[in-house]
């Protein structure tokens, strides 16, 4: 997954039809459990937009998504957010998830 900065993330959700971003922060085990998950389904799913930013990088944006917690999953279509995902239950539930993106 490609980190990207807040400018970047702007810039891509302007030009791309949709947009998976993994929210994380770095010391969180359940975001790095969630992100070897992530990898898995970005090789399964090559062609799926799929980013991760750190959420101490972005707090303004992480206010208005409104991400509570860490790891969450934010589907965008359009430069809007349409999904927002907190519980990174399985692979089978990312593939469901992330398939509609391919």
């Amino acid at each position: 997954m490609q980190e990207l900065t807040s400018t970047e993330l702007i810039q891509y959700l302007q030009e791309k039809e949709s947009v998976a971003l993994f929210v994380y922060t770095p010391m969180c085990g359940t975001c790095k459990l969630a992100a070897r998950m992530l990898g898995i389904m970005q090789e399964t799913l090559p062609t799926v937009p799929l980013y991760q930013i750190n959420i101490n990088t972005a707090p303004a944006l992480a206010e208005q998504w409104h991400v509570t917690s860490v790891p969450a999953l934010l589907i965008f279509r359009r430069n809007e957010l349409m999904e927002r995902h907190y519980a990174i239950q399985s692979v089978g539930f990312l593939y469901e998830v992330l398939k509609p993106l391919a």
